[in-house]
């Protein structure tokens, strides 16, 4: 979550997203689930920034647990000038279906780490994630993040957990495929020319 290195952390997350995915360490599930898909909760059209509808109840999450996903996924993967956000495009209902697939063990994570940076948030802002201003929250990321590669704590696991799957549920919508990665599917060649180096023509 630093600064200090000249990278936008969108462009890490491009990185991590193309390298390392991390949908493929959870239960199997329909090629529907894991391909490009539209998010059931993705504001298309909806202009960068405006106001997003309230969070709704999901498979698994409370509405208060999913409006906590959709904020703290937004923060990780914000929009900006080039395309809409992880709010926009959907990230919290993804989340939600693969947790709603996942063993009890990663349910529990889920669940206990949201309560945990639930407590976080209130005891030093007198608010929940998802009230609290940006500044606070930014702050608290920052906390909760700063032993990502050795995660010891609760809140720490968890952010591990949501930065992963944000940026799956991210890079597997439409918004993250073709607005972020300007991805236009396979070109087609009328006529394939071969290679045009002098040494290598018969």
């Amino acid at each position: 979550m630093s600064n200090e290195k000249n990278i936008s952390r969108r462009a890490a997350l491009k990185v991590i997203a193309v390298g390392v995915g991390s949908a493929s360490t959870l239960p199997i599930l329909e090629d529907s689930v894991l391909g490009q898909h539209k998010h059931a909760d993705m504001q298309t059209g909806q202009t960068p920034g405006a106001p997003s509808p309230a969070a709704r109840v999901g498979k698994f999450f409370t509405t208060q647990e999913m409006e906590t996903i959709a904020t703290i996924s937004d923060l990780i993967i914000p929009t900006d000038e080039h395309s809409p956000g992880a709010r926009s495009a959907g990230v919290s209902s993804f989340i939600d279906l693969m947790i709603s697939e996942s063993s009890n063990e990663v349910r529990a994570l889920w669940r206990d780490g949201l309560a945990a940076v639930n407590r976080m948030s209130v005891a030093q802002f007198s608010a929940p994630v998802s009230q609290a201003s940006q500044e606070q929250q930014i702050s608290l990321l920052k906390a909760i993040s700063r032993n990502e590669r050795r995660p010891n704590t609760i809140e720490e696991r968890f952010f591990v957990a949501i930065k992963s799957l944000t940026v799956d549920g991210y890079y597997t919508s439409p918004i993250g495929i073709h607005q972020d990665l300007r991805y236009k599917g396979n070109a087609y060649l009328k006529d394939f020319v071969g290679c045009t180096h002098p040494e290598h023509k018969g």
